[in-house]
């Protein structure tokens, strides 16, 4: 099964975090597929995969203005249902994951990880709990597929 990451990443941080989710997904013997949002133009490109776990990390206590295009252009996306999960990471607020993640559940009605959102310190995501804490995350959401 296919598992869709999207993220934005302005720092490589968040980046970082989503190659790290993709390991633990492909861990549960599921297919990671990593884009940028900025990649993502039109709804039908969100069709045809399994799960969804979407990052952002957290600006001035929010996520970026490109996530939040991106979540309204994914609303048409037809998501009810799937899995979903978010991460992001952050230096001393870390509010944009639980954001996203409540719009995946409450506005796209997706099966959410009960893992909650995902929040890493930028200066743990390059630890080794910080990778092992990413492929888990990856790892449990994929196997809600399972």
């Amino acid at each position: 099964m296919k598992v869709l990451i999207a993220y934005v990443s302005r720092t490589g941080h968040t980046e970082k975090m989503a190659n790290y989710i993709a390991e633990g997904v492909r861990f549960a013997g599921h297919e990671p597929v990593l884009k940028k949002v900025s990649d993502i133009k039109k709804a039908e490109e969100l069709q045809g995969y399994d799960a969804y776990v979407f990052g952002c990390p957290t600006y001035h206590r929010d996520m970026t203005q490109s996530m939040k295009t991106f979540l309204f252009m994914a609303q048409e996306a037809g998501l009810e249902g799937k899995v979903g999960g978010a991460f992001g990471s952050y230096t001393h607020s870390g509010d944009a994951p639980k954001y996203i993640y409540d719009t995946m559940e409450h506005v796209f009605k997706m099966r959410m990880t009960s893992l909650g959102s995902f929040n890493l310190l930028e200066h743990k995501v390059n630890t080794p709990e910080g990778m092992r804490a990413c492929q888990d995350y990856g790892r449990v959401l994929a196997e809600m597929l399972n």
